[in-house]
């Protein structure tokens, strides 16, 4: 398939799609957010790709969604349409790939931006990245996560400030506060964030899906129940021919050959 703003490229076993429109700093239209859905959901089914690497330029991962399709929307055409989740359930879809989603984030993060990097399952930072939820300064509010994934990963006061006050986050203070896994230089952002990928993908496939569901069922589940969701996940993974496989391969001293069974 064709995109028009984004940038599709799978270099076995990862994917990386990359966020195209340079000329307004990769703002988030619908039509962008159409094409994310339908590369990932393309890629959950495609052996090929066992991890993915969302970015976009050294200037902005992207800087909000997209306003001169907002602001001449009203109460009706948003409510009925259900945006910016939409009838596809965009938002919803691309946090609930099966795949692990790295999002490598260079320049701005901004609304939108921030809000489709942290329904990633995690970020890396360049050193020049900067985030935040400045939809107040326009006279709205965050509707795609902001202020609940913001508050699950940094906790209520720092996204209650950025919220209210539209203050950015440097790359600094956002690997402290959790917000970003890490934080590298600009240069090295996609050797890093596709080396990950690549490791993650090279382990068995299923054991990873089951990994990524048991930690994203944490800000879902009371302790208790996460707890015991991660052992019925655990005791699944006794099961798969890899689990056999990555403990005799440990247990010989060489390298494990998974087959993703």
């Amino acid at each position: 398939m064709n995109y028009q703003y984004l940038l599709v490229d799978i270099q076995e076993p990862i994917g990386i799609l990359t966020i195209n429109r340079p000329e307004v700093l990769n703002a988030l239209s619908t039509e962008v957010m159409r094409e994310l859905v339908t590369a990932l959901d393309a890629w959950e089914t495609d052996d090929r790709v066992g991890a993915i690497v969302l970015t976009g330029n050294d200037k902005a991962f992207a800087a909000g969604a997209d306003l001169k399709e907002m602001r001449v929307k009203s109460f009706a055409d948003v409510f009925l349409a259900d945006f910016p989740e939409g009838q596809r359930g965009a938002w919803s879809r691309i946090a609930a790939n099966r795949k692990p989603i790295i999002a490598a984030v260079a320049g701005y993060a901004l609304g939108g931006g921030c809000e489709l990097a942290m329904a990633c399952d995690f970020i890396i930072a360049a050193d020049n990245a900067k985030f935040g939820q400045p939809e107040i300064t326009v006279g709205t509010m965050p509707g795609a996560g902001g202020t609940q994934r913001l508050t699950r990963l940094i906790g209520k006061s720092k996204a209650m400030e950025m919220c209210l006050t539209g203050r950015f986050m440097d790359a600094t203070e956002a690997e402290r506060t959790g917000l970003v896994s890490r934080v590298v230089a600009l240069a090295g952002l996609m050797d890093e964030a596709t080396k990950t990928a690549a490791k993650i993908a090279s382990f068995s496939r299923p054991t990873v899906i089951m990994i990524k569901d048991a930690v994203s069922s944490a800000d879902e589940l009371p302790l208790s129940q996460g707890i015991l969701a991660e052992r019925h996940a655990f005791q699944s993974t006794f099961a798969l021919e890899d689990q056999k496989e990555g403990m005799a391969a440990f247990l010989e001293k060489r390298k494990p050959v998974f087959k993703n069974r």
